[in-house]
């Protein structure tokens, strides 16, 4: 029995690292990407996975399948909702003239912005 506790504990804490990391590569992503649509598409996926797999790691350290059920319930509705905001807000921006960078606005130019 204590060698399904460890391993229960260290796959919860590869998944809570995991989605950890993927959400602070889609905060980094936010600062670092240089416009509204690429921002909003490391926003919205690394929220979506970071969050599902946070999840998950936490299913699998309740102690009662009452909690599991209600963490399996807050994960479809992240993984329905989240991905549904992302596009509507890209299509807000899109409707109302707001166009991704293209050609020479994607250019480096080495001063760092």
């Amino acid at each position: 029995m204590e060698h399904l506790d460890l391993i229960r504990d260290i796959a919860s804490w590869v998944l809570f690292l995991v989605g950890g990391a993927m959400v602070v590569i889609g905060a980094v992503g936010l600062v670092r990407f240089p416009d509204f649509f690429t921002r909003l598409h490391a926003a919205g996926v690394t929220d979506t996975a970071g969050a599902e797999l946070i999840i998950i790691g936490m299913m699998l350290q309740s102690p009662s399948w009452l909690q599991v059920a209600k963490l399996g319930f807050i994960g479809v509705f992240l993984l329905l909702t989240s991905p549904v905001a992302t596009h509507a807000l890209a299509h807000a921006a899109w409707m109302t003239g707001f166009k991704p960078m293209q050609g020479t606005d994607l250019r480096y130019d080495g001063d760092g912005k």
